[in-house]
């Protein structure tokens, strides 16, 4: 075989251990070969692998044969999860407890990596991927649907703009997949959101296109057929709310279609009012599950001052300051989370909700300490060494660093130890089943402690 590859090529490999993405590591050529990572594979297995991009140093590609199937796969129960199909699940291919012994694999391979810890210490840690109550199916409680050329809704491909029209999402909410939201073409929508809160509203949001969809590309007509996971999806009726709202909203925020303009949701023992926009856990069992367990590796006293640095709505400021009775810090940049903060803590004296990036609210002083407690859930790209540093800086005596990736998590761990920190702790969370993403918490602590 020549050694010049293509997109579209298809060879023949033994698939290796997964890695972080939703992939396996598998070799062309031998041991010493180009290295391709495969999805829709599991450990193990004798695959044909279609090549979708082509990297310098690496490949992708899809599993489009399977020769020699692992003992853990299973038939996917979405027909839209295959190779070209939706790309929003990575893991449905593979039976659920091995999906939990699989992202307990990355996130240890992560931690050796890229965390600099060593076998023996990831061993004390008792690293482990938890289930969350509900299964792995109808659990997501938010989800965006892409809308293509024709205003139809569906997810995107893997690694893609591409839309694939569906009939229904099986990771979504119960309540969610009782809308007709994918029956009605949407011609004047960029995407559709929904929401369903686990204070038992709905609602669904249109975000406008920069122009109008249809006359750009053609209509599909009602009791046409267009492509679907298990042959066919009916295209869908026109949404009869859709074109004079939006057309008023060209390029602004989300418009609300139906349901409350504040959702509600129970966690930490209180009722949160948040917009259906802003952020919230989209698994039900999340934020009651991520609280317990940043309450429990504090161990908040009272009169112990704490920061929620990245703090949304103020889930885990409202758990610590009901626990402190003193001063609570929350910083947070989106304008909707600043809010949604304000309103939901105003119950809760000596809270303040600082409006500004974290990065930059701590260089110039906007959050000052003595601080004892910090509370740190940045986005998947992580905290970065220039918030770490000045949060070791203020000196805590604990931080609680909720992750939803593991990769920043475990470069971040590294920054702290060169601070003179360390991982005390380490509980991680399969908040969303079927896919690759794994949620962490974990407790970091001067290292003299």
């Amino acid at each position: 075989m020549s050694d010049e590859l293509f997109e579209g090529d298809r060879v023949e490999v033994t698939v290796g251990a997964p890695a972080h993405g939703g992939h396996c590591v598998a070799r062309i050529g031998g041991p010493h070969g180009r290295v391709v990572f495969v999805r829709h594979a599991l450990p193990g297995e004798r695959v044909t692998v279609e090549l979708t991009e082509l990297h310098k140093g690496y490949l992708r590609g899809d599993a489009v044969e399977i020769h020699e199937a692992a003992p853990e796969r299973v038939t996917p129960p979405c027909a839209f999860a295959h190779p070209g199909g939706c790309g929003g699940c990575d893991l449905q291919h593979v039976a659920p407890e091995a999906q939990l012994e699989w992202k307990t694999a990355v996130v240890k391979e992560l931690l050796g990596r890229m965390g600099g810890l060593s076998g023996e210490r990831i061993t004390e840690l008792d690293v482990r991927v938890r289930p969350l109550p509900g299964g792995p199916l109808g659990w997501r409680s938010r989800v965006r649907y892409a809308v293509d050329a024709a205003g139809r809704p569906g997810l995107l491909q893997h690694r893609s703009h591409e839309v694939v029209p569906i009939d229904r999402c099986l990771i979504a909410h119960p309540d969610l997949q009782k809308l007709d939201v994918t029956g009605r073409l949407w011609p004047e929508a960029a995407a559709v959101e929904v929401v369903a809160s686990t204070g038992g509203d709905v609602s669904v949001l249109a975000r406008p296109a920069a122009a109008p969809l249809l006359e750009a590309a053609g209509a599909v007509q009602p009791g046409a057929r267009t492509p679907g996971g298990n042959g066919t999806v009916a295209a869908p009726e026109p949404v009869p709310v859709g074109d004079s709202l939006l057309d008023e909203h060209i390029g602004s925020a989300p418009v609300l279609i139906e349901g409350p303009a504040e959702v509600r949701e129970l966690a930490a023992g209180r009722e949160w009012r948040v917009p259906p926009e802003g952020f919230w856990q989209v698994h039900p069992a999340a934020a009651d599950t991520l609280v317990g367990a940043v309450l429990e590796m504090l161990q908040p006293a009272a009169g112990e001052i704490s920061w929620d640095l990245y703090g949304g709505a103020g889930l885990f400021a409202a758990a610590l300051a009901e626990r402190t009775r003193a001063r609570t810090t929350v910083v947070e940049s989106a304008a909707v989370g600043v809010t949604a903060a304000r309103t939901n803590l105003a119950d809760l004296t000596g809270v303040e909700v600082v409006s500004a990036k974290v990065d930059v609210a701590l260089a110039r002083r906007r959050v000052t300490g003595p601080v004892d407690l910090v509370v740190l859930d940045p986005p998947r790209t992580g905290a970065g060494a220039k918030v770490v540093r000045a949060i070791t800086a203020a000196g805590p005596r604990a931080v609680a660093y909720v992750a939803c990736d593991p990769a920043a998590l475990s470069r971040d761990v590294q920054t702290f130890a060169a601070e003179g920190w360390q991982l005390a702790e380490l509980r991680a969370y399969d908040c969303f089943p079927m896919t690759q993403h794994i949620e962490c918490v974990a407790l970091l602590v001067p290292a003299a402690s």
